[in-house]
């Protein structure tokens, strides 16, 4: 049984996209959680493309109030906000928001004056029978959904 919370700090890098989702499987051990996955690589990749490859990030994953798993990645571009684009039908990026939109319970943005977090809530059931889930405290913030 693992438990959470879960927070690390590292460089938003291609490279850091599959070793994040690397090292949550093993964090997890058996529990499948690809929703969590995906949500973890895009908010990551959104900074890679967005705020730009090098940047400092924190992740963080840790249980609500009300059983779900709440992801958060933190980066130094408060003023790089998330914004929700419509691909065309043959490009390679350009989805990363609508997956996390179609995946998330909900999903948001807190602003602060050095630093901006992107977060989503997932259900603890799509994350894992067996995983430890600790309550975290929940925070006002500006709401997607």
């Amino acid at each position: 049984m693992t438990a959470l919370p879960f927070t690390v700090e590292l460089l938003a890098v291609p490279e850091a996209v599959p070793e994040m989702r690397r090292m949550l499987r093993w964090r997890l051990g058996e529990v499948d959680v690809p929703d969590l996955l995906l949500c973890v690589s895009e908010l990551l990749t959104n900074v890679i493309v967005h705020v730009g490859a090098g940047a400092p990030v924190t992740l963080r994953i840790s249980g609500t109030g009300s059983g779900r798993v709440r992801v958060e990645l933190s980066d130094p571009a408060p003023g790089v906000w998330p914004a929700i684009r419509f691909a065309a039908g043959d490009a390679e990026s350009g989805r990363g928001l609508l997956l996390l939109d179609a995946f998330a319970l909900r999903w948001g943005v807190e602003q602060g004056p050095y630093v901006k977090t992107v977060w989503c809530e997932l259900r603890a059931s799509g994350v894992g029978q067996g995983l430890d889930v600790r309550r975290g405290r929940e925070r006002p913030s500006l709401q997607r959904r």
